[in-house]
């Protein structure tokens, strides 16, 4: 599965304005649950119970929200870029900027795991993340994304 078979463009957001953790999953949420037709809280409270196992930021400015719901019907994605950064708790202890959110339903665990390790992978390379951080819109981010999904 490719990240762009998922990710609507409505769920795109480049200028994250949020200053904390909480603030940026709520912000990542609102588009998510408009598009899934599901409830914004059930998916924040869903996402911070995840969080409290222990931070998805996982270091290089990148954070990766997720978790799984049981009444969601299908995967569903968000992005979001916090220009000035956010304190995620991430594993390097620095700001995090780029933002993936994964939302799947309680029983899709295989595909979970392989859209998280493909955004993981995605994520890993140095100039992607520079051309995300530089983007100004999310015609812009979704070409970039596409780009280096068809590579992958």
């Amino acid at each position: 599965m490719k990240i762009l078979d998922a990710l609507n463009k409505e769920a795109i957001l480049v200028d994250l304005r949020a200053r904390d953790k909480k603030g940026v999953i709520e912000e990542l949420v609102a588009p998510v649950a408009r598009i899934a037709g599901t409830s914004s809280e059930d998916l924040v409270r869903v996402l911070m119970e995840r969080e409290r196992l222990g931070s998805t930021g996982i270091g290089g400015g990148v954070g990766i929200p997720h978790g799984k719901l049981k009444d969601l019907e299908s995967l569903a994605l968000g992005f979001g870029i916090s220009r000035k950064g956010v304190d995620f708790e991430s594993m390097d202890g620095r700001p995090t900027h780029i933002f993936f959110l994964l939302l799947t339903p309680e029983n899709s665990t295989g595909l979970h795991l392989k859209l998280l390790a493909r955004i993981s992978r995605i994520l890993k390379n140095d100039p992607f993340r520079e051309r995300l951080m530089k983007s100004i819109d999310r015609e812009e981010v979704y070409d970039i994304i596409q780009e280096e999904d068809e590579d992958f």
